[in-house]
């Protein structure tokens, strides 16, 4: 059984079904209720960090809970903005700040920094569709790896930025085939691989963005069903390897030969 292919289908196949059965869950409704009634009332980066409740809930939004107790980072993040190349923000690798300090952007809108959409109804998007993504990690790792992959492809327009993102790079890695002890060779060398490999304007397409992300769930349940064996199966597939410990059923090789991605 193909777990995390079938999971991502239903979920995806309708997600505005999906996106408001999140939604109104009573801890994420009351929370985006406050969220959206109260975020009009900050005027001041101040204002902002010291609701507790409204800090983390933006945090989440933006994938950032893990750095939610680092106020002063954040502070140095929202204080900078995104407009000078030279900001804060800018030199960080990781996008998801660039996207904080543009959705509450406090250096270039001032008090009215929490009154966009971005900022408002943008924001309670997000922290829905964390929630969604999180609520599927729960159940199955691969299937949030699939939608946020989903969710960040059409951003992606070189290697470096699969490269400064654990989450993607997994996809990119698994769905290639590759082992994860490639992380350990050279930057560029790694940046050189993924782009002989992936035409990356493939992810401004919808249509190829699911079946790479298909094709990475297949090959995700393939590596989790054969972890026992000494050689990936899914490997054994791509590359014609050959072994007499590695055994696939055929619904799994039809599968896998059905999504393979092409240039």
């Amino acid at each position: 059984m193909l777990s995390t292919i079938a999971d991502y289908t239903r979920i995806t196949s309708n997600m505005s079904k999906s996106m408001t059965q999140v939604a109104t869950e009573p801890d994420v409704s009351r929370e985006t209720d406050y969220f959206l009634s109260h975020i009009g009332n900050v005027k001041t980066i101040d204002d902002f960090l010291g609701d507790y409740r409204l800090y983390s809930y933006a945090m989440k939004a933006y994938g950032l809970s893990d750095m939610t107790y680092a106020k002063a980072f954040m502070r140095k993040v929202l204080t900078e903005g995104v407009s000078d190349k030279d900001a804060f923000a800018n030199k960080l690798s990781d996008s998801r700040y660039r996207e904080f300090a543009t959705a509450f952007n406090f250096a270039a809108n001032g008090t009215n920094a929490t009154s966009t959409t971005a900022a408002t109804t943008g924001t309670a998007t997000q922290y829905v569709t964390q929630t969604m993504e999180q609520n599927a990690g729960d159940q199955n790792e691969g299937l949030r790896l699939a939608l946020y992959f989903t969710r960040k492809a059409s951003s992606i327009t070189n290697a470096y930025q699969i490269l400064a993102d654990k989450a993607l790079t997994q996809v990119v890695q698994t769905a290639l085939g590759w082992s994860s002890t490639v992380s350990s060779s050279d930057i560029d060398a790694q940046a050189n691989m993924i782009t002989k490999n992936i035409n990356l304007t493939d992810f401004q397409d919808p249509t190829k963005v699911t079946k790479f992300v298909q094709r990475f769930a297949a090959m995700y349940d393939a590596t989790q069903a054969q972890s026992d064996t000494s050689t990936n199966p899914a490997l054994v597939l791509i590359t014609g390897a050959s072994t007499s410990s590695a055994t696939m059923d055929t619904d799994m090789l039809t599968t896998l030969q059905n999504i393979k991605f092409n240039r």
